[in-house]
C-alpha cells in the first residue's frame, strides 16, 4: 500500500473512532406543569389529547392535583417547572418565596366564582349577620370584599368561617354557614347540596377581577424560553378547538373526563369562564389604568392591596414585573396571516 493510501486510511479510522466518541445528544428533560380542575386549565387535555404539544416540538409532563398542593408543588422548586395559577395567587407565591412569572393569560373568570346562599338570602344586603365560610386569603375572600362593597356592607358585618374551599359545601350543607365562597366545580357542588341555594354575586358581576394563567419560575423562563414559547403557541388551536361548534362537543367530553363531571355539567363550567384568544391575552397584559379590570396589572394590583391588608404577605409585589407579554408578542409577530 502506498503511503499516500496509508495515511488517507489511518485518517479514516481516526474520524470514525472520532465520531464514535461523541455522545449522542441529550434529550430535553420533560416540562413539568401543575394544574388543577378549572375549565381554564383542564382545557390543556385537549392538547395532550391531540398531541398537539409534541407537534409543536415540545415535550410537556402535566401533574394533577387539587389547586393547594399544586402550588405547594411549585413552591417547592423541584417539582415543577411551571404552575396554572390565579394572577392573585401568583403574588402570593412569588412573596412567599417561590418567584413566578405570568407568561400566558388562559382566561379570566366570568361567573364561575361564587358566593352562594341559602334560600333565606335574596340578596348581598341580606348577608348582613349572616356566617360566610370561605378560605381567608383566597380568591373568594377577595370577591367577597368586592361584593361587600357593592352593598354598603364591610366584613364587619358579617362572620367569616375559614374553610378550605373543597371542604364549603359540606360546611353549608351541614347548616353550619349560611353562605359560602367557591369557584366552579366545587360551586357546582354546594348548588347541589343545599335545595334553593343560589348565587347572589358572582366574577361576571366583576369580569377581569380574577385572571388565570401559566406562570413559570424565572430559572426555566430563562434556559428554557424557546420551548416554553412552543407551549404557549399551541393555545390558540385549543381555544378556536372549543369554539368551534363541530369540536366543541368532543372539547367538553375530553374536560369533562379529566375532572370526573358529565359534559353537561362541565358545558355550565365553560360557561362561566371566558377563554382569551394569544392577541387578546396580550392586549389585556399590555393594558394601562384607564382598562380598569380589562388590565392584568390594575387587577394584580387589586389583588396586591387585598393581599396585603388580609396579612396574605407584608411585602407588597412589583406586580408590574409579575407576567411577560413577549412571549406571546413573539408568537404572534411571527404568525401567519
Amino acid at each position: 500500500m502506498s503511503s499516500a493510501r496509508k495515511l488517507l486510511a489511518r485518517f479514516a479510522v481516526v474520524t470514525l473512532l472520532a465520531l464514535v466518541a461523541i455522545p449522542p445528544p441529550v434529550a430535553a428533560a420533560p416540562l413539568k406543569i401543575a394544574y388543577s380542575d378549572w375549565p381554564g386549565w383542564v382545557a390543556w387535555d385537549i392538547a395532550l389529547k391531540n398531541g398537539w404539544l409534541k407537534t409543536a416540538g415540545v415535550e410537556v409532563e402535566f401533574v394533577w392535583s387539587e389547586y393547594g398542593p399544586s402550588m405547594e408543588a411549585f413552591a417547592a422548586g423541584n417539582k415543577v417547572d411551571g404552575i396554572l395559577i390565579a394572577n392573585g395567587d401568583a403574588l402570593t407565591t412569588s412573596a412567599k418565596g417561590a418567584k413566578n412569572v405570568m407568561i400566558l393569560l388562559t382566561d379570566y373568570s366570568n361567573g364561575n366564582d361564587m358566593i352562594i346562599a341559602g334560600p333565606g338570602v335574596k340578596s348581598l344586603a341580606d348577608l348582613k349577620g349572616k356566617k360566610i365560610g370561605l378560605e381567608f386569603g383566597a380568591i373568594e375572600h377577595l370577591l367577597l370584599t368586592y361584593a361587600l362593597s357593592n352593598s354598603d356592607l364591610t366584613e364587619a358585618d358579617v362572620t367569616l368561617v375559614n374553610t378550605p374551599t373543597s371542604q364549603t359545601p359540606a360546611l353549608f350543607a351541614s347548616g353550619q354557614v349560611d353562605a359560602i365562597g367557591a369557584w366552579q366545580p366545587v360551586a357546582g357542588e354546594a348548588l347541589k347540596a343545599v335545595p334553593g341555594a343560589h348565587a347572589v354575586y358572582t366574577t361576571n358581576d366583576e369580569p377581569g377581577l380574577i385572571y388565570d394563567g401559566l406562570a413559570v419560575t424565572p430559572q426555566s423562563l430563562a434556559e428554557r424560553r424557546d420551548d416554553w414559547i412552543k407551549v404557549i403557541s399551541v393555545w390558540d388551536r385549543i381555544v378556536r378547538y372549543l369554539r368551534n361548534p363541530i369540536t366543541r362537543e368532543h372539547a367538553i367530553a375530553t374536560m369533562a373526563a379529566r375532572s370526573g363531571s358529565t359534559a353537561p355539567e362541565y358545558t355550565r363550567f365553560i360557561e362561566g369562564t371566558y377563554f382569551l384568544t394569544l392577541q387578546e391575552g396580550v392586549r389585556k397584559m399590555n393594558a394601562k389604568g384607564s382598562a380598569g379590570f380589562g388590565s392584568l396589572k390594575i387587577s394584580g394590583l387589586v389583588a396586591n392591596d387585598f393581599n396585603l391588608k388580609n396579612a396574605v404577605y407584608k411585602n407588597s409585589q412589583d406586580v408590574g414585573a409579575s407576567f411577560d407579554p413577549t412571549l406571546t408578542e413573539k408568537i404572534l409577530a411571527t404568525a401567519k396571516p
